[in-house]
């Protein structure tokens, strides 16, 4: 079963409803100023449950605020969770972790992003470890994270574990983030090639998770953004089955919400061994704060010598298509 724009399951999840107030409880004390300027996103997620599981222990989650302090401070976030442990703690983890990262990154009061996100994910990370601590069916339940955040021109990676992050960029394609997990420190180090790594029976041990210890070390990557990237967030349950240059190639000729179906139904062709999570974000352009205001908040006329003269004695201009519509089909 795929979910598509969903972090949740109907009456599965023993986790608190995510409520809006708790999220903005720090808004208040944000800068009030306008960013500089926008990146206009056009993005699809999906999850499944792969083909051998029982269940699904990967997430999504995006938060995508108004407020113009708010978007000038901390942008929009977009992520993916990738649970692990027994009797459904993988579940609840991957729940957890996205839902303490958004409150707490957006209500955090320091100016700099990376430290807003480098605290939420700590406290992440406490919670999860001291729920694990305190109920021993779930000791040792932890997850991955990779999350994405765009503010105005820039946009911060951040990651930890074997989920990944991938940025097409004018037909070149590159894996943002490294894997913490043993294969990669050994193939880092020489001892394997990376075919053999592939192979390996140790390719699932992961070497950082958010919950399993006390403490957690996330990697930061820095990127600008620009018109025509498409970024990849996903899951090892999609690199597990398909090639980067076949990823590479199916997010460059489709749109998101065609690209995010083709890649699950390749992975789960070819064996679905594990849960799969694809989060696909296109730019479609990068614009400044009051023309994309204009953009969401008005039509846009066609000049009056461009109007179709239909007989009518009216000569008022005619509004174009929607700058929604023009956005959302790519043209």
């Amino acid at each position: 079963m795929t979910e598509t724009y969903s972090t949740s399951q109907g009456g599965q999840e023993p986790t608190a409803k995510f409520e809006r107030e708790v999220l903005v409880r720090g808004w208040r004390s944000y800068a009030p100023r306008a960013p500089r300027c926008l990146p206009l996103i056009k993005f699809a997620a999906r999850t499944d449950m792969g083909q051998v599981r029982e269940n699904n222990e990967d997430k999504f989650d995006f938060y995508e605020p108004e407020e113009p302090a708010i978007l000038a401070q901390r942008g929009c976030l977009y992520a993916v969770a990738d649970g692990m442990g027994g009797a459904l703690a993988g579940q609840i983890a991957s729940e957890l972790t996205l839902k303490r990262l958004l409150s707490a990154y957006y209500d955090h009061p320091a100016d700099d992003p990376h430290v807003a996100m480098r605290e939420a994910i700590l406290e992440a990370n406490n919670y999860i470890y001291a729920l694990a601590q305190a109920i021993p069916e779930r000791n040792g339940m932890g997850s991955t994270l990779v999350a994405a955040v765009f503010i105005e021109d820039r946009v911060f990676i951040v990651q930890v574990g074997d989920s990944r992050a991938y940025l097409w960029r004018r037909g070149q394609f590159r894996q943002v983030t490294v894997d913490h997990s043993w294969v990669e420190e050994q193939v880092r180090a020489g001892v394997l090639t990376r075919e053999e790594a592939e192979l390996s029976p140790f390719r699932n041990v992961i070497t950082r998770s958010i919950g399993a210890t006390p403490n957690v070390l996330p990697d930061f990557y820095d990127e600008s953004v620009q018109e025509g990237d498409i970024w990849l967030l996903c899951s090892d349950g999609l690199t597990g089955h398909v090639e980067d240059a076949e990823i590479a190639d199916i997010i460059g000729t489709h749109a998101p919400s065609e690209a995010t179906r083709q890649l699950v139904e390749l992975a789960n062709a070819r064996g679905g061994r594990d849960n799969i999570t694809v989060f696909v974000l296109s730019i479609r352009a990068v614009v400044a704060y009051e023309e994309a205001q204009a953009f969401f908040t008005a039509p846009q006329m066609m000049p009056k010598e461009a109007a179709v003269d239909d007989g009518s004695l009216s000569s008022t201009p005619k509004p174009a298509a929607p700058f929604w519509r023009r956005f959302l089909l790519g043209s």
